[in-house]
């Protein structure tokens, strides 16, 4: 399916390790360097490779941490890329819906135009007009990729507020909910299909926060791996709806990621 406005596109990690970074997420996920260029700060863009085609997707992009960024309050976490028609327009209706610019829309050579934004919440998120041809399977809507994003989910104090402001930004619909006791329901987010959910605040995830499961194929290798690899497991692999498993961890520079998998 063709990429439209409200579509996730890219997924970036911000860390103060960039080396570190590649090494842990290239073997736990298979990414692959796909360009690894001198820019300052330092970036590298991630592919994943699609097993027996020859073919490698662009996931996203590791980005180095300066120290101007540090001093500014950024921490090693990651990122998603929304796509929209028009990015300044984009950032004046999220201000005006309680959201804020942190980055003002600027472009970005062989990526497009892009502005930082960050949802009543606080909680940061890109939006990019793409300026290259062909479409982004960085989340894999169309069928299980291993390597890929395969859901969004949206940590928040405030859901209703959440669901407003993304809604009137991308045309967001819920879509369902799980009862999840305690923790309030687990709200899904449809977008042509299923893109993601809206989850409440709790002890595993204390503060709002995007996060991005992206797919492995066996999900108890995966916590062999991420002990092997220095990370830290936070929660599960938990079953979830469908007979898969999901967890969440953090890597040997801190950030928050969180995987989906069989078993």
């Amino acid at each position: 399916m063709p990429n439209k406005t409200g579509d996730f596109v890219w997924y970036e990690l911000i860390t103060d390790d960039i080396d570190a970074s590649q090494a842990f997420y290239s073997q736990l996920l298979g990414w692959e360097v796909a360009e690894k260029g001198g820019s300052d700060p330092a970036y590298r863009i991630m592919q994943a490779p699609e097993a027996g085609t020859g073919e490698s997707h662009g996931i996203g992009g590791l980005l180095q941490l300066t120290p101007e960024m540090s001093s500014g309050g950024a921490s090693p976490s990651w990122l998603g890329y929304i796509a929209v028609d028009d990015v300044e327009s984009c950032a004046v209706k999220a201000n005006a819906a309680g959201g804020r610019t942190l980055m003002p829309p600027r472009d970005i050579p062989e990526a497009g135009r892009v502005a930082m934004l960050a949802d009543p919440q606080g909680v940061p998120f890109y939006v990019i007009r793409p300026s290259g041809e062909g479409d982004s399977l960085a989340f894999a809507s169309d069928k299980p990729r291993p390597g890929h994003c395969a859901w969004n989910e949206l940590v928040t104090h405030d859901a209703g507020a959440a669901k407003t402001f993304y809604g009137q930004l991308f045309g967001w619909q819920k879509d369902g909910e799980l009862d999840m006791g305690a923790l309030g329901p687990y709200e899904f987010l449809r977008h042509g299909g299923l893109i993601g959910a809206v989850a409440r605040t709790s002890d595993v995830a204390p503060r709002p926060m995007w996060q991005f499961y992206f797919r492995v194929k066996d999900i108890d290798r995966a916590v062999e791996q991420i002990a092997e690899l220095g990370g830290q497991l936070q929660q599960g692999p938990d079953e979830i709806p469908g007979g898969e498993y999901a967890l969440n961890g953090t890597d040997p520079q801190g950030a928050t990621f969180s995987l989906v998998g069989s078993r």
